[in-house]
């Protein structure tokens, strides 16, 4: 399926290099996709020795219990995810979701997929929701619910690479809202990139006053700790 999406959009050219490919990428271009592992904090996939709970996590506790990404967002993953956010690329999104499938194959096993929300103002502005597109496949990949209506975003934050670290924590304050009580629910949330992990953080402690038992973060980018 993936290998004719490709060659029906692509013409059989890779996406990054545009020579002969089969599908989105060729073997080259798909080898050097950093694709994250090692050693890895199990609560925030930042670097961690021993692949401990980092001292940032010990420090401060977030609201989500695990985070599982499939890159690290540096050339080309940042060029592909930059290229199906702000250009609608959305052939890319079948080929996001089943990267991130394969990494989550031996994650904790979850109720539901949701789909970080966007605002209605910010939907209507870029036509899609690029959390939704990735979990679109992911559900299916890995048989798990998709629910994007557990939770909606309720306030039109501002973007959060828009602003410095210390300030995005307070944009997405009050920015969720659940529909209902999620008494003992798993869930893992899905989003494209995770920068400082702010607004999952804040969307985990939502659907944990909403009841949620267990809350993970399935990411398709995680980007590098900040020096």
């Amino acid at each position: 399926m993936l290998r004719a999406i490709g060659e029906r959009l692509f013409g059989g050219s890779c996406f990054l290099c545009r020579g002969r490919a089969g599908g989105l990428l060729c073997p080259a271009c798909d080898a050097d996709l950093p694709r994250l592992g090692g050693e890895l904090c199990p609560r925030c996939a930042l670097a961690s020795p021993a692949a401990a709970v980092c001292g940032r996590c010990l420090a401060r506790p977030p609201a989500f219990d695990a985070t599982v990404a499939a890159l690290a967002y540096r050339f080309p993953a940042d060029v592909m995810v930059q290229a199906f956010k702000f250009r609608s690329e959305l052939a890319l999104a079948p080929y996001f979701g089943r990267l991130l499938a394969q990494r989550v194959a031996a994650a904790d096993r979850v109720d539901f997929l949701l789909p970080v929300p966007l605002s209605t103002a910010r939907l209507r502005e870029r036509g899609f929701n690029q959390a939704l597109e990735i979990a679109r496949t992911l559900a299916q990949a890995t048989r798990t619910r998709l629910a994007p209506e557990l939770c909606e975003r309720t306030v039109d934050t501002r973007a959060q690479f828009d602003l410095p670290m210390d300030e995005r924590e307070r944009n997405v304050r009050g920015a969720f809202r659940c529909a209902g009580f999620l008494a003992g629910a798993r869930v893992a949330l899905v989003d494209d990139v995770m920068t400082t992990g702010s607004t999952l953080a804040e969307l985990a402690a939502t659907l944990k006053r909403a009841g949620a038992a267990f809350v993970a973060n399935w990411v398709l980018a995680r980007t590098p700790a900040p020096a």
